[in-house]
C-alpha cells in the first residue's frame, strides 16, 4: 500500500550535493545535516546515478559513497524491482510517496521488510530524494519476545513433566527391567523396548529442564575465541564435509555474555548449516558446501541488558551464513518456536533454545533464507571500554 503526499517546494540539489564540506556559509548546509541522520538517505538525478549518500545509507546499501557515485541504482538492484515504479511515480506526480515491506534484492544487496520514502525534487528535474527504513530488527524484537513467552510455556511444561512424568517413568523403566530376568526371550525384547522408549522419553524432558530461568553468570567475552573454538569442534567433526569461511572484524569489543552458553548458540547454527548441505547431495557431490562465519559492527541499535551495571550497546553482528537450500516456507515464521522442525528424526528444541539464550542475553536473533542461501543474524551487547576473556 502506498501514500502519497504533497509538498510545496522540497530543498534544492544544489543545497544537498553540491557544497563541498569546507565551504564556509552562515548556516548549516543540508547536506551535513543529511550526514549525520541514522536514516539512510539517497539522492538519485534523473538517471537513476547516485548525487548523495549518507553514511547511514552507505552502511545500509554496503557500499562507500565514493563507488556509488560510480554507478546507478541498476547496478544494485534488477530493473523489475517496485522502487524502479516507485521513482517513475514520483517523478510523474511531482510528490512524496511512502511504500512499505519493499523487498531490494540484488547481487550485491538483499534487505528484506523496508519502507522507502521518496520525494521529487521541484527545482531539479528528474532527481529524487530517497528514505530507507530497515524495519528487520523491530521485526525481530516482536518475535524475539513471542518466543520468550514460548520459551516460558516449554519452561513449564517441563516443571510439570519433572513430577508427573519423569518419577513414575523411573518405575516403569525399573519394573521392565525386574521383568527381564524372568521372562522369555521373546518377552524381553519388549521389556528392553520398554526400557529403551523410557529412556528416550527420560532425555526429551531433560533437554527441556534447560529452558528454565536461572541467572547468567556473564563476563566480557571475546567473540571471535568463541567462534574459533566452535570453528574447530565443526570442522573436525559434523562440518568436515563442508567449507568453512570467516569474515571478520578484527576490532569488535567483547560482548557482554556467558560463554558457555555462546559456544552452545554458535554450535546450534553451525550444525544446522552443515545438515542443511548435506541435505543436498549435488552440493556434496560437488565439494560445493560452504557456511561462512561473519562479525561485524552496526552502528545505530541500544538495548541494555537489565540488572547490568555495563555500558552496553546493541551494534555486535555475527551471521552464520550457508548455501544449503533454505528452509522450508511453512515453518519459516515459527523456526524459532518450540518443537517446530524440518527434520525427521528432530525435536524441535535446538533454535528453541538459541531464541531464549540470545534473547536472555539481551540480544535479537533474525534469519532470512531462500533456496541457495540461509543467513542467521545474532545482535549481541557489547561493552564499552572493557576487557575480553582470556582464552
Amino acid at each position: 500500500m502506498k501514500a502519497v503526499l504533497t509538498r510545496d517546494r522540497p530543498a534544492s540539489v544544489e543545497r544537498l550535493a553540491l557544497p563541498p564540506p569546507s565551504a564556509p556559509s552562515g548556516d548549516i548546509d543540508a547536506q551535513a545535516m543529511l550526514s549525520a541522520l541514522p536514516v539512510p538517505v539517497v539522492l538519485l538525478d534523473a538517471a537513476n546515478r547516485f548525487r548523495f549518500a549518507n553514511h547511514a545509507a552507505e552502511q545500509f546499501l554496503g557500499v562507500s559513497l565514493m563507488q556509488l557515485r560510480q554507478i546507478t541504482l541498476a547496478s544494485l538492484l534488477p530493473e523489475d524491482n517496485p522502487l524502479f515504479g516507485l521513482l517513475t511515480q514520483v517523478r510523474q506526480q511531482g510528490s512524496t510517496i511512502f511504500d512499505h515491506d519493499l523487498t531490494l534484492e540484488g547481487p550485491r544487496l538483499y534487505k528484506r521488510g523496508t519502507a522507502v520514502q521518496a520525494t521529487a525534487l521541484l527545482e531539479e528535474p528528474g532527481c529524487v530524494l530517497l528514505t530507507f527504513q530497515d524495519s528487520s530488527a523491530a521485526r525481530a524484537l516482536d518475535r524475539q519476545i513471542q518466543f520468550r513467552g514460548a520459551a516460558r510455556s516449554v519452561t513449564g511444561m517441563s516443571a510439570v513433566l519433572a513430577h508427573e512424568v519423569k518419577n513414575p517413568l523411573s518405575g516403569i523403566r525399573g519394573a521392565a527391567q525386574l521383568l527381564e530376568g524372568s521372562v522369555t526371550d521373546g518377552d524381553r525384547e519388549l521389556t528392553v523396548l520398554i526400557r529403551d522408549e523410557a529412556d528416550r522419553i527420560r532425555d526429551l524432558v531433560d533437554r527441556m529442564e534447560i529452558f528454565g530461568e536461572k541467572p547468567i553468570e556473564r563476563r566480557a567475552v571475546n567473540i571471535h575465541r568463541v567462534l574459533e573454538h566452535v570453528r574447530r569442534l565443526a570442522g573436525t567433526g559434523f562440518a568436515a564435509h563442508v567449507r568453512l569461511t570467516e569474515v571478520y572484524d578484527p576490532s569488535l569489543p567483547p560482548t557482554w555474555a556467558n560463554r558457555d552458553q555462546l559456544v552452545q548458540v554458535m554450535l546450534n547454527l553451525v550444525k544446522n548449516a552443515a545438515e542443511a548441505i548435506a541435505s543436498d547431495p549435488a552440493l556434496i557431490e560437488r565439494g560445493a558446501g560452504e557456511i561462512v562465519l561473519t562479525t561485524a559492527y552496526q552502528h545505530g541499535m541500544r538495548l541494555a541488558v537489565a540488572g547490568s551495571d555495563h555500558r552496553l550497546l546493541l551494534p555486535l553482528v555475527v551471521t552464520v551464513r550457508d548455501n544449503g537450500p533454505g528452509i522450508p516456507e511453512d515453518i519459516r515464521s515459527h523456526l524459532f518456536e518450540a518443537f517446530v522442525t524440518s527434520k525427521p528424526s528432530g525435536s524441535g528444541l535446538g533454535l528453541a533454545l538459541v531464541a531464549k539464550i540470545v534473547g536472555d542475553h539481551g540480544g535479537l536473533i533474525e534469519v532470512d533464507s531462500r533456496p541457495g542461501r540461509t543467513e542467521f543474524r545474532l545482535f549481541l551487547p557489547v561493552i564499552i571500554e572493557a576487557e575480553a576473556d582470556a582464552p
